[in-house]
């Protein structure tokens, strides 16, 4: 057991990386990674970390080297220490993830609950701009996290820091060393080999006690807070030939725009698009309307195959041919067919909820995976994604609301894409009587926020409209019965739907009966379920929820007991408020619920206020009214 966390399943000891510069014989530099843990499972639920993937680059021929791995199992058997290693020879397996990404792993051999694993491995690499970051932080607690690095003074890194962990230990210390190269020409001069003394500054960077992350309700990526430290090459310097790197978000646009993998055939005439872009527009009446056509023709002609694409993998002429291709090759596409058209039209760069944060500041290519389309109609802009088949014209997925973006063009505009600024209504309006039976009769009609619809919509493609029906009525909590059921507006995918229905129950006969008012409408359980957050909450969108009833008193009977009325801020700006408020007169309850965030991103010192103010939902939500029989 320890203290930092005595229910873990599985415990980091120490975990040790370093990195150095040195010189190679093919030119330059060569980065020479080093990372040592040792590690125990407490129980058998954490055999998961016994499982090892070590990820290289490849690019060509050219490829990361995996050296000296050593891994070994410990175990205490019959009072001795009994060792088990890994035959790296035989057990070590290489995955190709994609061109430029392989993995190589393995898992340790003869683990029980109680053992302690070890291993200590050595990538040599030749990519400069791949050094290793390193993540102080992960799914287990971690006892000690170090990582140093000796940056010589001819290589300049921009170095990243998250996460809301503090270092124990956080310095640097000037030297010089000594770097040899067999051959020279990456440096000054062409002689066959040279050995030059170089300014080099040595960091340390030391965790302890570093707590599991663990993922919580309303998280874009854990990736995102992990605490960790990751590295950019910016700059060669002398004796290399100077060269910055990096680069600015407007040299990065300008490539993108020149690349054939994005935005080259957006500058050309692309004629093959004069019939399609001609038969897209054909009736419109309108330039809004002219747009509209367009961006229907791309959407619905056009089948996703996979998402994240970023690059197009062929030509925009084959993607229409073929009526298919990934997200970027379908907004491309229908950026190209905008501009055939006359519009103002550009490729956006972003970044998806579950990708991660993006930098402003920095034109790190890796940080996006998601390209989008950029109207410009007097003035105005629309935002659009054709790749998706329920999205309307203008309207986003809110997984793209993750902050910074940037469109593609010459001025590399910035854009925030924030989750506050998405609001999502629902209306719900129950009206019940009582018949003639002594049942009751209710109608409802609803119109749910965006994004619900749009879950809505897939729902009843795949499943048919009566399973959206059939939940509905497993959520009531009572035996009743639907009918004239009618699903509004589901084709005008740029406005929410409409559900409205009837529905008839029996209250029951017994003395005392108890009927919860939000009829299977109310929060049921607190989304945020530990007793302390990390790190931050992360909603898609903001909220307005509102909630009408409006009930006649069972036939028969009276009420004894209603649920008092409440209000409730979430704090003194009003950035949560929870309204309860319920009477009755003249055998008719009235029911108005009302709950509203105005914003989506909420501190990790706001959680427990947050959490106790959903807490309060739950309980009132869960409240019944309480009928007597009259006597």
């Amino acid at each position: 057991m320890y203290a930092i966390d005595t229910s873990a399943e599985s415990v980091i000891l120490a975990d040790i990386g370093s990195t150095e510069i040195i010189g190679n014989d093919k030119d330059g530099c060569s980065l020479q990674f080093n990372n040592y843990r040792r590690a125990r499972i407490m129980k058998r639920s954490g055999y998961d970390i016994a499982d090892i993937e070590i990820h290289l680059w490849v690019d060509g021929d050219a490829e990361e080297e995996l050296k000296s791995l050593k891994a070994v199992t410990y175990n205490l058997e019959n009072g001795k220490v009994v060792e088990t290693k890994l035959n790296v020879k035989d057990a070590v397996f290489k995955e190709k993830i994609d061109k430029n990404r392989i993995i190589k792993k393995f898992t340790f051999p003869n683990i029980k609950e109680g053992s302690i694993i070890e291993y200590d491995y050595e990538v040599e690499s030749e990519f400069l701009f791949n050094l290793q970051a390193w993540a102080f932080q992960g799914g287990e607690p971690r006892i000690w996290s170090e990582y140093n690095v000796a940056m010589p003074e001819f290589l300049y890194y921009v170095t990243l820091t998250q996460g809301y962990q503090t270092f124990a230990i956080r310095d640097h210390k000037d030297s010089r060393a000594s770097y040899s190269f067999s051959n020279s020409k990456a440096v000054s001069g062409n002689r066959e080999g040279a050995t030059l003394t170089a300014g080099v500054t040595y960091y340390r960077w030391v965790m302890k006690d570093v707590p599991a992350l663990k993922p919580e309700s309303y998280t874009s990526t854990l990736n995102n807070h992990i605490s960790k430290i990751e590295f950019q090459l910016a700059e060669y310097r002398y004796p290399f030939t100077p060269k910055n790197v990096m680069g600015t978000w407007v040299q990065a646009c300008e490539h993108l725009l020149t690349s054939d993998y994005f935005g080259a055939s957006l500058s050309k005439d692309n004629g093959w698009l004069n019939g399609p872009t001609d038969d897209a527009t054909r009736g419109a009446l309108t330039e809004v309307d002219k747009a509209k056509h367009i961006f229907t023709y791309v959407r619905d002609n056009m089948t996703c195959t996979s998402r994240y694409g970023r690059y197009i993998e062929t030509t925009l002429k084959s993607v229409l041919k073929g009526r298919n291709g990934n997200e970027a090759e379908i907004n491309l596409l229908l950026t190209a067919m905008l501009r055939k058209a006359g519009f103002m039209a550009d490729p956006v760069l972003l970044s998806t909820r579950n990708h991660g944060y993006a930098y402003a500041m920095y034109p790190l290519m890796e940080r996006f995976n998601y390209v989008i389309t950029l109207l410009r109609i007097d003035g105005k802009d629309y935002y659009l994604d054709a790749s998706m088949p329920h999205l309307g014209f203008g309207r986003l997925n809110s997984d793209c609301y993750n902050g910074h973006a940037r469109v593609i063009n010459e001025t590399a505009t910035p854009l925030e894409f924030s989750a506050d600024s998405l609001v999502e209504k629902k209306m719900s309006t129950i009206f019940i009587i009582n018949d003639e039976k002594g049942n009751l009769d209710g109608s409802m009609q609803q119109s749910p926020g965006y994004f619900e619809s749009e879950h809505i919509r897939d729902l009843i493609k795949d499943k048919g409209q009566p399973q959206l029906f059939n939940d509905i009525k497993k959520a009531f909590n009572a035996d009743i019965s639907i009918t004239k059921p009618v699903v509004d507006s589901l084709n005008k995918l740029e406005e929410p739907i409409a559900i409205q229905y009837d529905f008839n129950f029996s209250p029951g006969t017994e003395d005392v009966i108890y009927l919860n008012p939000m009829f299977g409408e109310g929060w049921k359980e607190n989304p945020f379920k530990s007793a302390e957050r990390l790190y931050p909450v992360e909603m898609p969108y903001a909220m307005d929820e509102i909630y009408l009833l409006q009930m006649e008193v069972p036939k028969g009977y009276v009420v004894d007991e209603l649920p008092k009325q409440m209000v409730v801020k979430l704090n003194e700006q009003e950035d949560g408020i929870f309204e309860y408020r319920l009477s009755q007169s003249n055998g008719t309850i009235s029911l108005r619920s009302r709950l509203r965030l105005k914003r989506a991103y909420f501190q990790p010192d706001e959680y427990e206020a947050l959490r106790e103010f959903f807490n309060l939902v739950v309980k009132k939500h869960g409240e019944q009214i309480v009928f007597k029989k009259k006597k």
